[in-house]
Order: C-alpha cells, then sequence, then structure tokens
C-alpha cells in the first residue's frame, strides 16, 4: 500500500493518496483545485487514479474532488449522511457509516464522523496485504494532532443559529463511539495542521494514533469520566475568529464547484492596456510583493495579497468573486511567479485572473498613507481598527481600538463609518495590509500604522521606561 500526504502550506490542508501498489489504482481523499500534484505523484508510482472522496463539505477552501474527476475519469464518492439539509447537490455515489472503496487488497470504510459538521467522514483504511486489521484513519476534520474540529463554524460562516452546541455533542459521541472503539495502535492522518482556522490549537505533527490522543490529548480527561458539559464548555471556549469566506466556501462546495479543466497559461499584458482597463475599473491589480515594499508606492486601487505561504488565506480575505466579477491582473516578476499565484487562489475560488504586469511602469502610482505610533495619539481618526483575531485583541491592544479581524473586513464594512478617516493595524502589519488595500478600494479613507501593534508596544515599552 502507498499512503501519501499532500500538505498545502498555505490552508494547512492536507489531502492524501492511498494507491494499491499491486493493482495500480489510486484514490484521492481531499484533493484541492490545484490538480496537477496528485497526477504527478499517481504517475511516479505507475498508478491511476480510480476514485476521489472527501471527508466533508469544506468551509476553508474549494474542493478539488469535481477537478480531479473530471481530468482522470475517476468515479466520485461523497457523504449521504447528516440529514436533508447536508446533502452534496451534485452527481456521485453516496458513502454512508460502514461503507467501503476497494482498491486492490486496500478497503476505505466510511466512519461517520459528525461533530465539526453534520454529514462528516472518516476513513479507516484496511492493507489487506498486510493485514486484515484497520491501521490507519483518515480524520479529516474530526480529529486533529492534539486537538479537535471546531463545532461552531456553521454559526459561524454557514448561516446557523446556536448549531455549535448539536455539533460539540456529536464530537463527544463520535470520539466515544467511533474514535476510541479504535485499537490504540491505528495511525491517524488528519485533514489540518498547525495555523487552519478548523480549530483552536492544532499540532504541527503530520500524524498521530489514537492511543496517543486517547492519553494526552486535552480532551481525554473529559471523556474519560463521561463529562460531557465539560467537554463542550472547554471546547467552545477561545475557538478563533471564522473568517467570512468561509461560508462561500461552504455554498460552493455543496452546490459542486466549478471545473476549470486545462488552464491556458497566463498572459504578459502591456501596461497601457492595464492602465486603461484600470481606469475604466474593468479590472482589478494585485500587488503580490511584501508590504513594505508597497508602501513605498504600488497602482492606484491595487489590493495587495503578498505571494508566499498564506496566498489563498490573503486572497480571500481581500476578494469575493461572488459580489466583484472583475478580473485580476497580477503584478509579479516573472510568468512562474504569476502562475504559482493563481494556483493559490483557484483554492478559494478566486478564478479570473486575466494576465500579469512585471512592472508598474505607466499605471497611477499610489502611496498608501501610514502613521507612526508616536503620532498615533494625536491623529483625528474616527475609527482605530485592529484587524487581528478576537484572541489577540484580548490580550492586548492599542486603547480605543475596535476589533473586527481582516478575514471578515470586507463582509462588514456596514459596520465602518463611511466617513472620516480609518486608522488600523494588525500585529506586524502583513494583515492589515491586505485589509487595509481591500477596504481602500471599497472606497474607504485609511492610514495605515508602521509596525502596526508590535512597532506601537516597541513605542509604547520606550516612553514608559
Amino acid at each position: 500500500m502507498l499512503l501519501e500526504r499532500i500538505y498545502d502550506e498555505d490552508l494547512a490542508q492536507a489531502s492524501y493518496l492511498i494507491g494499491c501498489q499491486a493493482k495500480g489504482e489510486a484514490v484521492v481523499v481531499d484533493a484541492r483545485r490545484d490538480i496537477q500534484v496528485y497526477q504527478d505523484l499517481a504517475a511516479k508510482n505507475g498508478m491511476e487514479i480510480v476514485a476521489v472522496t472527501e471527508t466533508h463539505i469544506h468551509a476553508d477552501y474549494l474542493s478539488g474532488t469535481r477537478e480531479l474527476a473530471a481530468a482522470t475519469g475517476a468515479k466520485i464518492f461523497v457523504s449521504g449522511e447528516g440529514g436533508t439539509d447536508w446533502q452534496y447537490e451534485f452527481e456521485a455515489e453516496r458513502l454512508l457509516d460502514q461503507s467501503t472503496i476497494t482498491l486492490g487488497n486496500i478497503t476505505v470504510t466510511a466512519l461517520h464522523t459528525p461533530g465539526h459538521t453534520p454529514e462528516h467522514l472518516s476513513f479507516l483504511v484496511t492493507d489487506g496485504a498486510f493485514s486484515d486489521k484497520p491501521g490507519f484513519l483518515l480524520s479529516g476534520d474530526f480529529v486533529f494532532s492534539g486537538d479537535l474540529g471546531r463545532p461552531d463554524l456553521l454559526d459561524e460562516a454557514a448561516g446557523g443559529i446556536d448549531t455549535r452546541f448539536a455539533g460539540a455533542h456529536d464530537l463527544f459521541t463520535s470520539l466515544k463511539e467511533k474514535f476510541l472503539t479504535l485499537p490504540d495502535y491505528v495511525q491517524v492522518y488528519p485533514g489540518h495542521g498547525a495555523g487552519s482556522a478548523c480549530g483552536k490549537a492544532l499540532g504541527a505533527i503530520p500524524s498521530s494514533t489514537v492511543g496517543y490522543e486517547r492519553n494526552f490529548a486535552w480532551w481525554g480527561p473529559y471523556l474519560e469520566p463521561n463529562d460531557e458539559a465539560g467537554f463542550v464548555e472547554a471546547l467552545l471556549d477561545g475557538q478563533p475568529d471564522a473568517h467570512a469566506y468561509f461560508g462561500r466556501m461552504k455554498r460552493e462546495n455543496r452546490q459542486g464547484p466549478a471545473v476549470l479543466g486545462d488552464r491556458a497559461p497566463l498572459a504578459e499584458l502591456a501596461t497601457g492596456d492595464v492602465a486603461a482597463a484600470l481606469a475604466a475599473d474593468e479590472i482589478g491589480v494585485v500587488d503580490t510583493r511584501h508590504h513594505t515594499l508597497v508602501h513605498e508606492g504600488t497602482a492606484a486601487g491595487a489590493l495587495n495579497i503578498p505571494a508566499g505561504t498564506k496566498a489563498a488565506s490573503y486572497g480571500a480575505w481581500a476578494v469575493d468573486p461572488e459580489t466583484d466579477q472583475r478580473p485580476l491582473v497580477l503584478l509579479a516578476p516573472d510568468s512562474e511567479s504569476a502562475t504559482e499565484m493563481w494556483d493559490h487562489l483557484i483554492r478559494v475560488g478566486i478564478d479570473k485572473v486575466a494576465g500579469y504586469i512585471t512592472s508598474l511602469d505607466g499605471l497611477p502610482v499610489y502611496v498608501p498613507r501610514t502613521i507612526s505610533p508616536a503620532e498615533l495619539a494625536g491623529f483625528d481618526a474616527t475609527l482605530l481598527l485592529d484587524v487581528r483575531n478576537k484572541t489577540e485583541h484580548a490580550a492586548g491592544h492599542v486603547p480605543g481600538s475596535e476589533q473586527l479581524s481582516a478575514g471578515r473586513v470586507l463582509w462588514n464594512t456596514d459596520n465602518l463609518p463611511s466617513d472620516g478617516v480609518i486608522v488600523s493595524y494588525c500585529q506586524s502589519g502583513v494583515r492589515n495590509s491586505v485589509a487595509a488595500s481591500a477596504l481602500r478600494r471599497a472606497g474607504f479613507d485609511i492610514v495605515e500604522v508602521e509596525g502596526s501593534y508590535a512597532g506601537w508596544a516597541n513605542w509604547k515599552q520606550l516612553q514608559d521606561a
């Protein structure tokens, strides 16, 4: 048996390829939309991808299940659990508790493990060539290394009302009746790692075991004495802010993400043409550089979505393709960098990229307004906005600031003053630059604090010394 973990640092998301080496067949679980990595891995191992499945209707990224099936001819399997409100709306074979997918000597058994979501499945894998007992569990967003999938996302992102309590109860039951009934030696491969907003304290370890989690995870002391009330209280306390784009991901993943097919290479565009389209408000420009360079000058109206390990996350904060259909032009050093950026963006359903430019020459240039920490106290701001998470704000903030996380600002502009100047900050300046650029594009007058909260805290410490 071949079991390969494919990890996306951007969204802290893990997908898996399970293959029967004797038969040359493979199944992919929880694929992302830029699918070449799975095709390359299968080809490298002489395998054909014959099945594609996923653990649940994801909230943090757009599923690549349909994309990979369309490219390979693989059969799609999705959960049929969760009741009528949580059924997928596209054609696929439904998996119920104890349903199986067979690849040669390998059996993949679906376990209904609700809690994070009502329809959630985990996949128990048996390598029949080695043993008739299951040895591996792909736990999706049910059990992470050291943590559990949060049960409040339906409230936070999908319009639910107090569903977190039912979800927390379901998690407790799933742990007791499914997870803890497995042998301690079963290896656990979760769907996310540290940095994901799908839990509050995810570990960075890529895998665990049932026994290790049973004995050392925070929830163990609640399960052993059957303390459900204490478990629910501990589970729901301190969950991080849910990004607003999660609601869009839920809807699109349930309906069935659009299949992109083969994407033509991105073209390098003439800056004159881009300037004309920008003036006509027909496109959006994305500056992919670090915010310190953006602060020296960027294209007027440009979004700052820095390239690198968080491009998809930041892109989903700054662009809502449901309300803004304008294609994007990427400022990137070369074709390879632009294509890599596009790969990240399609993971969150930002598909319309018209091309790229390598220079700002010929474009109207704007220098974002900033203010030093020393000037902040005397500045006449209508609102001082902290775009960090609520837990960060609670741990310490600039006096007088109001909190609204960067992943939610674009969806809550009605809560912001339409007149006057908004001064904003995050921890180091990266998230703030993303949020500030999105708010400027939406018509707000934004001034960024130089060095953000870290810069202000250092200045304050010197003043108090």
